[in-house]
């Protein structure tokens, strides 16, 4: 078994003894990261996420790698410093809301730099959830189309007309480029606030839409009740509504009863006065989410009765 000297000890803790360096260490335990990358998905600076950076480096806890005109940062290859970090972030709770968040922030921000803009590097990924999509409704060509987050673009290629809620104005400048480059009829609107969509982006928005397609970032279940409420309000009659939720992110840790994330959506859908057609879980590409379907519960319930008076004529 290898041992470390007590004075390295001593080093490596300090470097990872500050918050946000400890969320470094959790995002770059992950993947290389930029320092952008970086950035973003902890919503600082540049530079204040560059000084962290320097102190783990100097620590050897992080090292630099340069990739053509991109300066990467991932756990150090030495395998003591290695085993240090990957034992102190399995004494972290990993489904804390804050590391949730800059989880699915650091994601989003590596696809938008590796790809030139969103999603793309995920196929399988990306035709489950077309396949969800088409057998639960949406039409071959829809005409009014909203989707919220930077995600899944590849979603849109049918509709006539869509507007994207980007969460960043980062983000917003890549799905316009993804959108041109694909000739997708696209109005594409940032968040007001960076990586928060309120009721202010929704109303800029516009509507009534056919159909709604929600990629929100990862967070607490309350946040995700409340958009999804604001979002029951812009379907047009007999528009659906799609939700796509990381698993680990309807997750409560702390709770004595624990509610299952299958459980935990379909009742933020029903306190959104949304009817739940379809819920299932989708895995691929190393992604766990938690896909659902829903309509008004006004216009499901009207749906079903038309449904069993053309029986009773027939």
């Amino acid at each position: 078994m290898d041992t470390t000297l007590p004075s390295q000890m001593v080093v490596w803790l300090k470097a990872a003894g500050e918050p946000s360096r400890l969320r470094l260490l959790a995002l770059c335990g992950e993947g290389a990261l930029t320092v952008s990358d970086l950035a973003q998905a902890m919503r600082q600076s540049e530079p204040r996420v560059s000084r962290h950076l320097k102190i783990l480096c100097e620590a050897g806890l992080l090292a630099r790698t340069r990739e053509g005109q991109w300066v990467r940062y991932a756990l150090a290859a030495d395998r003591g410093a290695v085993s240090f970090v990957r034992g102190l972030l399995l004494q972290v709770d990993r489904r804390h809301p804050l590391l949730l968040r800059d989880r699915a922030e650091a994601r989003a921000a590596h696809s938008l730099d590796s790809e030139g803009g969103p999603s793309g590097s995920q196929p399988r990924l990306e035709r489950a959830l077309r396949a969800f999509v088409e057998s639960s409704g949406f039409a071959a060509a829809p005409a009014r189309v909203l989707l919220v987050g930077a995600a899944h673009l590849e979603l849109l290629a049918t509709a006539r007309a869509a507007t994207v809620l980007a969460p960043s104005r980062r983000a917003a400048q890549a799905v316009r480029s993804f959108a041109e480059a694909r000739g997708l009829n696209c109005r594409v609107l940032p968040a007001a606030h960076a990586g928060e969509l309120g009721e202010q982006d929704l109303a800029r928005a516009g509507g009534p839409f056919d159909a709604v397609l929600c990629s929100p970032p990862a967070g607490a279940g309350e946040l995700l009740g409340r958009l999804l409420t604001q979002l029951a309000g812009r379907l047009a009659p007999g528009g659906r509504l799609w939700v796509f939720q990381r698993y680990e992110s309807l997750e409560h840790a702390h709770e004595r009863v624990v509610e299952h994330p299958l459980a935990r959506l379909r009742r933020l859908l029903e306190e959104s006065h949304l009817r739940c057609e379809r819920l299932s879980p989708i895995e691929a590409d190393g992604e766990h989410l938690l896909a659902a379907a829903a309509r008004p519960a006004g216009a499901a319930e009207d749906a079903a009765a038309g449904a069993l008076r053309a029986g009773g004529a027939r």
